[in-house]
């Protein structure tokens, strides 16, 4: 069983536009190729052509039952519209967590502003997600991405489920503490790469990685995902295959936290 939590479906090479359809089709049809059981889709912060809102998104997975939603929250932009849709598709189950992006928009997580999306999670039992370490585009301002910024929310919400995008990489080892310190803080291994691992930067993830294991024990913490189309899945795969790890944590990893976390009812798939 394999389950990916981080992937999108936003159009990154803007000299053309692709249909949404044509976006799941490819990431579906990329799934089969590389036995991957179930997809999280995160959409954005922002809503275009090449970025499709979380409502376009919920309506075309509806029949899927392969693929999940993470609704794209913005800092800068949302509204009440928003929060009374967002809230509908939580409680009706449509959508599985909810994603922000510090670093791409000027916000550090404790900002009170989120504070009634932080209470709206709690209320259903949804984590959130959050943007950490380098920013794709060099626009990002780091600053606000830092995985340390995750802590204070952690201390002030302690029934509020945190993912850390990316491992805080490469702020990896003080995404570390954050996780030891915090039950209920959770991580991601995505977007670590821009297509595929190269062999030397492989070795240096894998060792980065198994000292978090080390340092933060059993690893109910951590989560598979790629980024996708972002990072190549077959290239990831590759790269689990040589975490030197027990079958059973791999699991942990692979799918078991993900399936609990966000609530996925492996039994249909």
């Amino acid at each position: 069983m394999i389950i990916d939590v981080h992937t999108h479906i936003n159009n990154y090479h803007e000299d053309r536009v692709t249909s949404l359809n044509d976006s799941l089709n490819k990431l579906t049809d990329t799934m089969q190729d590389n036995g991957v059981n179930y997809s999280l889709i995160l959409s954005s912060y922002k809503v275009n052509e090449h970025r499709p809102s979380t409502k376009s998104v919920v309506e075309a997975v509806s029949k899927r039952d392969n693929l999940g939603v993470v609704a794209g929250i913005s800092y800068l932009n949302y509204n009440h519209r928003d929060l009374r849709e967002i809230s509908e598709f939580i409680e009706a189950g449509l959508i599985k967590g909810l994603k922000f992006y510090p670093g791409y928009e000027p916000f550090y997580p404790n900002n009170d502003r989120l504070k009634v999306f932080y209470e709206m999670a709690i209320e259903y039992n949804v984590p959130v997600m959050f943007h950490s370490g380098d920013t794709y585009a060099p626009t990002g301002k780091v600053k606000y991405s830092h995985p340390l910024q995750i802590d204070d929310l952690a201390v002030d919400y302690p029934g509020l489920k945190i993912v850390i995008c990316h491992i805080g990489n490469p702020w990896i080892k003080d995404c570390m503490e954050v996780v030891y310190k915090n039950e209920n803080v959770y991580t991601d291994i995505s977007g670590l790469v821009l297509g595929d691992f190269t062999e030397k930067f492989e070795r240096y993830m894998k060792k980065e990685i198994e000292e978090m294991i080390i340092y933060a024990g059993d690893p109910k913490y951590l989560l598979y995902g790629t980024d996708w189309p972002i990072s190549n899945m077959k290239s990831y795969l590759k790269f689990m295959t040589q975490l030197d790890l027990p079958d059973d944590k791999k699991e942990l990893i692979m799918w078991k936290n993900a399936a609990e976390l966000f609530k996925i009812d492996v039994s249909k798939l």
